[in-house]
This record gives C-alpha cells, structure tokens and sequence, in this order.
C-alpha cells in the first residue's frame, strides 16, 4: 500500500501548535469515568460494511455477442440484475 503525502500544515487552517502546546491538567483527568465491567458487556464492536449475503455471487468470465449485450444495456440501469434473474429461472 502506498502511503499518499501528509497535508501540509497550512492547508489544515488550524493552529496546531497551539494543540499541541496544550497541557492536559489533572483536574480534566477526572472528568473522565472508569470502565468497569458494566460499560465493557454493553460494547458494541461495529464491523461496517455491508452485511453478509444469503445468496453471495461469485465472479465468473463469459463472452456473448455484442448485440447480446446492447440489448441488455438498453433495458436501462440494472440490467445486470435483470440478466442475473433471467438467468437463475432457467433451471
């Protein structure tokens, strides 16, 4: 994986050094709660992501015609479903 160049910053238009200048007092380290075992069995660990199918596809190569595909590409926008159902009720 190739890494894309950081953001310079002028082009955040934010005053990082101010950020990181800032002390954290330990009066603000009390605001914050303890986790105890209550908060942890209540965590929800979200995948995102679309969900698993029932019915997943798998990828295959097929050549048909050119006009084959036209008129396919003609019924309009999901035309690859449409072909998909047609060709799942020939059994």
């Amino acid at each position: 994986m190739t890494a894309k160049k950081p953001a310079s910053l002028r082009s955040l238009k934010s005053d990082l050094s101010r950020v990181y200048a800032r002390v954290v007092k330990e009066a603000e380290y009390e605001e914050l709660p303890e986790f105890n075992e209550a908060m942890l069995a209540r965590a929800q660990i979200n995948k995102g992501g679309r969900p698993v199918s029932a019915n997943p596809r798998k990828l295959l190569s097929i050549r048909l015609p050119a006009d084959v595909i036209d008129r396919w590409k003609a019924t309009g926008p999901g035309w690859h479903t449409r072909m998909a159902e047609r060709l799942s009720s020939v059994r």
